[in-house]
């Protein structure tokens, strides 16, 4: 457990074929149900403090406590994913802690010296903050808030993992914000 920030609850993956790469964890790993979303609305996204529209394909799963994440950029914009690839890695590209005390969380980061590289929201109270501090690949701090309907979505994708039985290994991403049947 981090000091500053609790467990490390995802670990982010940046693949080149996420579909390829959610048959590998569903059949070689075993983990799943994959919530895959091929476009997520992220909204205020801004890298080294400009704004850009950026388009990542995601899809989610969870192994236990820790959400596996996997990450396509389909579009040319300014991302970490995008330097990560183009430093010719593919893996593991950031560890998130979740909070549900954003502001003060990134305020602890950034006294601590870290500093935001990238960010933006998926939905409301679905903030994250990427800090610009690697010691080699996979290093890269996330912070995420799950406050809101985001970290709803999250405890509903853990619940899908605990009894998956192989079946239905990929499904579209749950709306944010919608009811649980």
């Amino acid at each position: 457990m981090s000091q500053f920030l609790g467990n490390i609850r995802q670990l982010g993956y940046v693949v080149t074929d996420i579909e390829q790469a959610m048959v590998y964890w569903t059949d070689v790993m075993g983990v799943g149900p994959f919530f895959y979303n091929p476009r997520v609305p992220i909204e205020n996204y801004t890298y080294d403090g400009d704004s850009f529209e950026v388009h990542n394909s995601v899809a989610l799963a969870n192994s236990g406590f820790i959400q596996v994440e996997l990450i396509q950029t389909r579009n040319d914009a300014p991302s970490m994913y995008r330097d990560f690839m183009a430093a010719g890695h593919t893996g593991l590209q950031h560890v998130a802690f979740w909070t549900e005390t954003y502001d003060a969380d990134l305020a602890a980061m950034q006294a601590r010296g870290h500093h935001v590289k990238m960010s933006g929201e998926v939905g409301a109270n679905g903030r994250f903050a990427y800090f610009d501090r690697e010691y080699h690949p996979g290093t890269v701090i996330e912070l995420s808030e799950v406050l809101g309907p985001k970290g709803d979505m999250f405890r509903r994708i853990r619940e899908a993992s605990e009894h998956w039985d192989g079946r239905d290994p990929v499904r579209p991403f749950p709306n944010l914000g919608e009811k649980q049947p």
